[in-house]
């Protein structure tokens, strides 16, 4: 597992949104619909130095739209499947927006299983604590590889 760090200024999603209220599944179920509809918001997407979108996010947060990490031993809070979008972006009706804070961010590829926990070993090793809430990233001009942000500074 090769970790690294970046900062990343805040930042606009826009993708489809649900909650661990909504039972088991809901990220796949929040995932279908946003790959569904996805032409409602391609033209919103921002966009690499290549023409790439820039990110596709698992973005997440507490209850109180804080993000902060989620809750009862993250097991609770929001998700919010979608696309890094251009600043001053507008959710269409049935998308929602949301602007991520910016952060520090220890961040790793997704290619062993229970990356989550691992992750959380390392910080406490490092004497590091989570700022926020963590999020998935695909990276688009990666062919889609996932990665894990671990927020350890808000900026």
């Amino acid at each position: 597992m090769e970790v690294k760090r970046c900062v990343k200024e805040s930042f606009c999603v826009i993708g489809k949104e649900g909650s661990t209220k909504d039972g088991e599944g809901f990220i796949q179920r929040l995932w279908e619909e946003a790959n569904a509809c996805f032409g409602e918001v391609a033209h919103l997407a921002r966009k690499d130095e290549n023409g790439n979108i820039a990110g596709i996010w698992g973005a997440m947060s507490d209850f109180s739209r804080s993000f902060k990490p989620w809750g009862n031993r993250f097991t609770e809070g929001l998700y919010l499947a979608g696309i890094e979008a251009a600043d001053g972006a507008e959710a269409p009706r049935g998308w929602v927006k949301w602007i991520i804070p910016g952060y520090e961010y220890v961040y790793v590829k997704c290619t062993e299983d229970n990356l989550f926990e691992k992750m959380l070993k390392y910080l406490e090793e490092q004497g590091l604590t989570l700022a926020g809430a963590v999020h998935d990233f695909n990276c688009p001009a990666e062919n889609g590889q996932g990665y894990m942000f671990f927020p350890v500074r808000r900026l």
